[in-house]
């Protein structure tokens, strides 16, 4: 008895389900497009919390700003063109205050809990950089890097608070390079 046409079958099941599994994964990518996106980080800003060329997934629908979370936007400013990922430190209507002496961030009064810091702030030398307090507008956020001694963010008065329209999406998670995969 010959194996031959049981290789056959085996190669024909194998080609059909590989071809099952590839339009499985496209039609999984037509339709969670417009709800989630991939991008890659570009620059230091957000570390030690992203590093430069990390690829994320982002939650784009149904996603309402709230402070703590780390956004990707859009929004051409000074030298920074393309998306920005920034983590956003309060939202419309409260008041956001930078002490450079004691390297702390108050919203409302209240000092941030920012763990996620690596170093402590020094008061920038760059004369876009040198206002401390803000409230934020009506439909914005006000948005810090976690590297803030290397960081162009809301502070810069080029752009200041962020208008929510400009926000591209919530990071979800790492998804490249494996050593860094996980939640943010």
């Amino acid at each position: 008895m010959s194996d031959k046409p049981q290789e056959k079958t085996t190669f024909a099941a194998d080609c059909h389900d590989f071809l099952k599994t590839i339009t499985l994964f496209l039609l999984c990518a037509v339709l969670l497009f417009p709800f989630c996106q991939v991008i890659t980080v570009d620059g230091s800003s957000m570390v030690p919390t992203l590093d430069d060329h990390d690829q994320l997934l982002l939650q784009k629908a149904g996603y309402e700003p709230e402070p703590g979370d780390i956004v990707v936007l859009r929004k051409d400013f000074a030298h920074v063109a393309g998306p920005v990922v920034k983590r956003i430190v309060a939202t419309e209507g409260q008041t956001v205050e930078i002490d450079y002496r004691t390297s702390t961030v108050y919203v409302d009064g209240d000092p941030l809990d920012e763990p996620y810091l690596g170093e402590p702030m020094v008061h920038p030398t760059d004369p876009s950089l040198q206002q401390t307090v803000w409230t934020v507008p009506e439909g914005s956020v006000f948005v810090l890097g976690d590297n803030r001694n290397n960081s162009y963010d809301s502070r810069h008065m080029d752009l200041g608070p962020v208008d929510e329209r400009l926000i591209l999406g919530k990071v979800l998670c790492v998804l490249f390079p494996f050593r860094n995969a996980g939640g943010v």
